[in-house]
């Protein structure tokens, strides 16, 4: 086994070192934003990504310290010292750091899937390749290795950790706290196409949770600046680097069986579902700013189950986060302030292309896929209903931003869906303008034409011809380092569609404003920040009719033990099919982490609201609490659910929902997850306007093992089963299924 070895120091790196933790004033010299750029040069020797700093090119590396605490302190010296080092050669971006910690004992680590590890001991930087202040990826580490990755989007103000790229990492911790190495191939991220030395944005971080969870830069941020990839330090000298031929080829194996109980709940399982697929999907670098991605049969199964919701007493559609990485890559492109773009509205897709890329001040991007499944969502003003069509349809969506000044942009964007007597447009304008440090104004505008089949519009009460609609959003936006306010106003027409989209609530105007004070703790105080909130909301009918208005009155805590909480008070008036109704409601939220291992809290909810189902006010109460617990390879969480309300004959329903989640980790890479969810509604059928079973269950539950060698390579192996119960029968499984999937990823 290789030893690690005590790291040399020259005189130089003994002077870097002294001037980083010289007095805060000195250092606020060289790690502030806005001084002249740093020099970083290429690396003098190979490097072996194993958190062993040995060899000759770390002592040659460009060298930072992470001085300053942003959260919850603003501008205090770090309570821990860390040393960042950036390094890079022909292909790979090199990146270490050395976390020293008065207590290693107390380092929390634990090994975890991608993107998973935020209650950890981490350290990680993001960095602005095109050094045009609006986009940077992120990068982050545990002490064990485990990887973090996200793409930050400074013009929708996004952070995407939903992005995956492939690259190594190791960690290790130590007697004095911990180090951490990886490289990144240049291949896995884009940038000016230019022969000569380029001028990077870097940001090096590192979080420090204990009692209060410190969250640590390189530079000392001025949280009266309304942006964060601006403040960056710049690094120049990046020149030289090649990406090969810039492709990657990820094949997937796809086999599932499953059998299904035709006749409930007596009838026998039989066979519905028997296949072995072949997928492909690629990614061609064509420039070092410019990608395109294609996908022929992909294999887009849902491994992971999607967290169940209270789905009761709802009148729109519920909202699910996309997972599938095709869509994924490249997602921010095609974010807007109004949701145009939802692809998982594309269900059953056949294959599909997408390029993205920026040259100079453009940005742009276009992604078309076939669909074997064509869903419509039909809004409305006071709830949405939908359908699907066993048709093939052709999605598409076209992006363009123009970068504006340093901060600013102005975009247009295209979106529609084709089938065979059916189609969908949209076309419209967006953009953002930073007229100071701390304020923006953001607006947006688009037109929609859509027709259906006459048969599927006179089912679902649609316009039987061709017909159009508009949707606006306009907004200003102030955030500084004790205040916040803001004030915005949207709408959209009776017939305004954006099926390639989620837009669930039409023929609408609304206006809404608020405020937030921010009060900071010293360090050590008995809280680290208060808060104090108001907001008011307003809704009309696209008529000018009153639908509905609402206040909320809040007041927030943050102190020791990573505790949080918040109080809210909200009156609102509401009306709901010729009625009006004045409710009041209240909500509490509490959250503590008393130890490394454990975190605990709860979330109430309590007060008047529509029953929808008799068009009458009803009591409700809410109650939501949850528990995990985190060990280096252990995890599980537990979330409970319930949800009551109440007429004045008696209770109409109780709702329950279970949800566990328990992992067993065999290494950083390997590890078996059990999901286990429970669902119960108890109805009164005698309050009911229509027929209703008196008590409704389901369970699913799956076991999934997962070795995943990066983002890309990785095998699966799985079983789910789904059980159903009504009133006079028992919980039964109704189906049950065996999946495997391999997927391996080849870089050229």
């Amino acid at each position: 086994m290789k030893k690690p070895k005590k790291k040399e120091r020259s005189l130089s790196q003994h002077a870097v070192a002294a001037r980083c933790f010289l007095p805060l004033l000195f250092a606020a010299s060289v790690a502030r934003a806005g001084d002249a750029p740093l020099e970083i040069k290429p690396a003098t020797s190979k490097i072996q990504v194993d958190a062993i700093l040995d060899e000759p090119a770390w002592k040659e590396a460009l060298e930072l310290s992470i001085p300053w605490e942003w959260a919850p302190s603003d501008g205090v010296a770090a309570p821990v010292k860390t040393r960042c080092w950036i390094t890079f050669d022909e292909t790979r971006l090199y990146v270490a750091f050395q976390a020293l910690d008065p207590e290693p004992g107390k380092i929390r680590a634990r090994f975890a899937d991608r993107d998973v590890p935020f209650a950890d001991d981490i350290v990680g930087f993001m960095i602005d390749t095109f050094n045009d202040q609006r986009r940077a990826y992120q990068f982050r580490i545990n002490p064990l290795g485990v990887q973090m990755d996200a793409i930050n989007n400074e013009v929708q103000g996004s952070e995407d950790w939903s992005w995956n790229a492939i690259w190594d990492s190791a960690g290790r911790i130590t007697d004095d706290g911990y180090i951490v190495e990886l490289s990144i191939p240049f291949q896995q991220l884009t940038f000016r196409r230019t022969d000569g030395p380029q001028t990077w944005r870097f940001l090096a971080t590192r979080d420090y949770p204990r009692s209060v969870r410190h969250r640590l830069r390189s530079i000392k941020t001025d949280l009266d600046r309304n942006c964060t990839i601006c403040q960056f330090q710049e690094v120049a000298g990046f020149q030289g680097m090649k990406t090969g031929r810039n492709l990657e080829l990820d094949p997937t194996l796809t086999a599932v069986g499953s059998q299904a109980r035709n006749d409930f709940p007596d009838g026998d399982f039989e066979t519905s579902e028997k296949s072995v697929d072949m997928g492909l999907s690629g990614r061609w670098g064509i420039t070092t700013s410019m990608g395109l991605a294609a996908t022929v049969n992909p294999d887009f199964s849902q491994v992971e189950a999607d967290s169940a919701q209270v789905d009761v007493n709802r009148t729109f559609a519920l909202f699910f986060p996309e997972r599938r990485p095709f869509f994924l890559e490249g997602a921010d492109f095609f974010s807007t302030p109004i949701q145009v773009v939802f692809t998982r509205t594309i269900a059953d897709p056949i294959a599909g292309l997408k390029l993205t890329g920026k040259e100079g001040t453009h940005a742009f991007g276009a992604f078309f896929a076939l669909d074997r499944l064509n869903n419509l969502l039909f809004p409305g003003s006071q709830g949405s209903s939908y359908t699907s069509l066993d048709q093939d349809v052709l999605s598409g969506s076209v992006r363009y931003r123009r970068d504006l000044g340093k901060t600013s942009a102005l975009g247009a964007i295209y979106s529609g869906r084709v089938a065979d007597g059916y189609g969908n447009h949209l076309l419209g304008a967006d953009g953002l303008y930073r007229f100071s440090g701390a304020d923006q104004l953001g607006f947006q505008v688009i037109g929609s034409s859509t027709h259906y089949p006459r048969e599927i519009a006179e089912e679902n009460g649609q316009p039987l011809d061709a017909f159009q609609g508009i949707a606006f959003q306009t907004s200003y936006f102030h955030n500084d380092s004790q205040w916040t306010w803001w004030a915005g106003a949207s709408g959209n027409s009776p017939n305004f569609r954006a099926d390639n989209g989620f837009v669930p609530q039409v023929s609408i105007l609304q206006g809404n404003m608020g405020i937030n004070r921010l009060f900071r703790g010293q360090p050590g105080s008995w809280f680290s920040t208060i808060s104090f909130s108001a907001a008011l909301d307003a809704t009309r009918e696209w008529n000018g009719e009153f639908q509905e208005w609402g206040g909320d009155l809040g007041v927030s805590y943050r102190g020791p033990l990573q505790s949080f909480a918040r109080l809210s008070i909200s009156p609102n008036g509401e009306h709901f099919a010729g009625k009006d109704y004045n409710n009041l409601r209240q909500r509490f939220f509490v959250k503590i982490q008393p130890t490394g291992t454990l975190e605990l809290g709860i979330f109430v909810s309590r007060g008047k609201t529509i029953d929808f189902a008799n068009n009458q006010q009803a009591d409700f109460v809410a109650l939501s609490p949850w528990i995990e617990l985190s060990f280096r390879r252990f995890q599980t969480s537990v979330r409970y659910d319930r949800q009551i309300l109440d007429l004045p004959e008696g209770r109409l329903f109780t709702f329950d929902l279970l949800q566990t989640t328990t992992l067993l980790h065999f290494s950083h890479r390997a590890f078996l997850r059990a999901i286990l969810q429970f669902r119960r509604v108890t109805q009164n059928p005698a309050l009911f306007p229509y027929e209703v079973e008196k008590k409704v269950q389901s369970l699913l539950t799956q076991l999934l093992f997962t070795y995943r060698l990066n983002a890309q390579t990785a095998l699966l192996l799985g079983y789910s089963d789904n059980y159903q119960g009504l009133d006079k029968t028992a919980l039964t499984q109704t189906d049950r299924a065996l999946f495997l999937k391999a997927s391996y990823a080849i870089l050229w």
